[in-house]
């Protein structure tokens, strides 16, 4: 089932996610939705607040595997190394049409559980490495927009204004 995508400045978007305690077949629908809609909406990563549930999870798909695939649930994500440094473009599916250069680590390594509640590792480098940071600031009630200079953040907030204005772009609460 195609989930509704919140898109900023809906309020939902800047509260901070409460952690997975059941992994239950209610968790797994939920799951299995975000993959459902995060590829509809061509995303490459979709946060549970993004689709108004308040949970630490998240899934992503990086599309380095066979087939162009490599879906990945992250569930109650903490991260345990951050290195490195690189400046590349961002943009989010809860801010359509909007991008810019966001500055990331390079190098990281998460722990996480899948929707079995096991508990797992992931090292990533460069766009996995990114797409994990991107998503888990979602978790904490961040958008990439928040890692912007003010000058820039402000640009891409009045561009907001007037696309709303010409019917361009849809706020969903």
């Amino acid at each position: 089932m195609i989930l509704e995508i919140k898109t900023f400045p809906s309020e939902i978007l800047r509260e901070k996610s409460e952690p997975v305690t059941e992994f239950n077949e209610e968790l797994h629908k939920l799951l299995d939705n975000m993959f459902e809609t995060m590829y509809e909406a061509k995303g490459i990563g979709l946060a549970a607040p993004q689709v108004g549930v308040l949970k630490r999870l998240f899934v992503l798909d990086d599309l380095s595997g066979p087939n162009n695939k490599n879906p990945m649930e992250i569930i109650n994500p903490e991260f345990l190394v951050k290195e490195g440094e690189i400046l590349e473009e961002e943009g989010c599916l809860s801010i359509p049409g909007e991008y810019a250069y966001v500055k990331r680590f390079m190098n990281v390594k998460v722990k996480y559980q899948d929707r079995y509640g096991n508990e797992k590792v992931v090292e990533a480098s460069d766009r996995l490495a990114r797409i994990l940071q991107h998503e888990s600031d979602h978790l904490e009630g961040t958008l990439f927009i928040d890692r912007l200079t003010s000058t820039k953040r402000d640009t891409i907030k009045k561009h907001i204004k007037k696309r709303m204005h010409q019917g361009d772009y849809q706020v969903n609460e």
